[in-house]
């Protein structure tokens, strides 16, 4: 099943969405964007998986100016897994406070619900090595 004109749309503005709430610290609207029960996987970068808003935001609270102060969302790609849930692929990039910068890959699981998709599960993979390897 293909995933809806419509549906591409929300998804896309909801993944985008995610940057601009962390870059102007309004942790408090993460459920725009995620489950209240979310799956945020950051083992890549040592971080483990943070279960539920509230693990978020705690981890980006302690975090404090370690956090980039750009994060920047492009390449998104999305492929239907039925009617209500988008497996949804994505390059992020992370710029710092002194100008430097790093890239990763986003992997979500997008879900349809009562206040319509969002993010259930997301996997930050840290680019380091070209070409894939």
């Amino acid at each position: 099943m293909a995933v809806s004109a419509e549906d591409r749309v929300s998804i896309t503005e909801l993944i985008r969405m995610h940057g601009h709430l962390i870059d102007n610290g309004r942790l408090d609207l993460l459920h725009e964007v995620f489950t209240e029960d979310v799956a945020y996987d950051v083992t890549a970068l040592g971080f483990g998986v943070l279960q539920g808003l509230a693990a978020i935001q705690e981890a980006a609270l302690a975090l404090g100016a370690g956090n980039p102060v750009g994060h920047h969302v492009t390449n998104i790609v999305l492929t239907s897994q039925g009617p209500d849930e988008v497996f949804a692929v994505s390059k992020g990039l992370g710029v710092n406070a002194d100008g430097t910068c790093a890239s990763v890959t986003y992997e979500d699981t997008v879900r349809r619900g009562p206040d319509g998709w969002r993010i259930t599960r997301r996997k930050v993979l840290p680019r380091r090595v070209p070409l894939g390897g």
